[in-house]
């Protein structure tokens, strides 16, 4: 049971820090997608992939004191950020893991917005297809983003720059 938390701290602890939960909800997905052995089940979701287990487990670590939740209230809406606390780092201490380093590519992801990650998870939920198909699925489902072509462009770049080389 711990070890997928201990995962999730040893993502924060390559991370400092986390600004939305949407966007931690992209990054983990993106992450695993890239390889990163990360085990939560995600689901399509209004903001393209969610995992309620990711939700449940960063919940669970901020009871536990290892991560700290601070909410930021913005004009129409609150904003949540993420950082490992001294426990969260002794409880790492603990715990031996053999997780590939992510650095580069947290760093890569947090200097991007929330909703490119969410066209880059999207894009990358329905890989399978052949890119003009994903593209057109897409527009389908976030019919209000508005994504552009030059968007699109980007983030499929993108994808070829995180995901380590086969």
């Amino acid at each position: 049971m711990l070890t997928n938390h201990a995962k999730l701290m040893q993502f924060f602890a390559a991370a400092n820090d986390v600004s939305g939960r949407k966007k931690l909800q992209k990054m983990i997905y993106i992450l695993q997608k890239c390889d990163v052995p990360f085990e939560e089940k995600y689901q399509f979701h209004f903001y393209g992939p969610y995992s309620e287990e990711l939700s449940l487990r960063i919940e669970e670590l901020c009871n536990l004191g290892f991560i700290a939740e601070e909410k930021e209230t913005k004009r129409h809406y609150e904003q949540y950020h993420y950082a490992i606390t001294p426990d969260g780092n002794a409880f790492l201490q603990q715990f031996q893991m053999d997780m590939p380093d992510m650095t580069e590519q947290i760093a890569l992801l947090k200097c991007k917005s929330s909703r490119f990650l969410e066209l880059v998870s999207t894009i990358l939920y329905f890989e399978g297809l052949p890119a003009d198909e994903v593209v057109e699925k897409v527009h389908t489902v976030k019919p209000k983003q508005k994504y552009t072509d030059e968007e699109l462009d980007e983030a499929f770049q993108f994808i070829n720059q995180i995901r380590p080389v086969q």
